[in-house]
């Protein structure tokens, strides 16, 4: 069965903007970064947008970026702006049986699997992109003061100023 990426492809959209400052990415580089298609970010970014956690700016020089500091973007407003809130999916069509198993299995499961979504949600919501940073710059051995902003995106740089 299909799983959705569409939460960890926005953590990383939103990293890159983060690592990007004030410096407008275009969803091309994004979509760069994230091996994927440009499309597919734009849609992605009109969701964080519609959230509060993006901002679009228009022009030449124009792309996407954070619409609020990393340390405000909670990993659960991610979550709820990007993904189906049934973290579970249940039967496409519901059991039509008339056996006990037939008759009380989508309520049962409901009630057993509903605290487990929750239990990732409040999870979620204790952290926000800045701990994902945190762990991202940790691993690569780099501090806080040796962020990079404004990298250059033209030409053969553009491919590399995402990645």
């Amino acid at each position: 069965m299909p799983t959705s990426t569409r939460f960890v492809v926005s953590l990383h959209m939103l990293a890159l903007m983060a690592e990007h400052g004030n410096t407008p990415l275009r969803s091309e580089d994004i979509a760069v970064s994230v091996n994927s298609n440009a499309a597919v970010v734009r849609a992605l970014l009109l969701r964080l947008a519609a959230a509060g956690l993006t901002r679009s700016q228009l022009g030449n020089r124009g792309g996407a970026m954070l619409a609020k500091p990393s340390s405000d973007i909670r990993l659960v407003d991610v979550y709820q702006a990007v993904e189906d809130r049934n973290f579970f999916a249940f039967h496409r069509q519901p059991p039509e049986g008339e056996g006990m198993i037939d008759r009380h299995i989508t309520p049962s499961l409901e009630s057993i699997l509903t605290p487990v979504r929750e239990a990732l949600e409040d999870k979620l919501a204790g952290l926000t992109l800045d701990d994902v940073l945190g762990d991202i710059r940790a691993r690569a051995g780099i501090g806080l003061d040796e962020l990079q902003v404004d990298r250059p995106r033209v030409g053969k740089e553009r491919r590399q100023a995402v990645a």
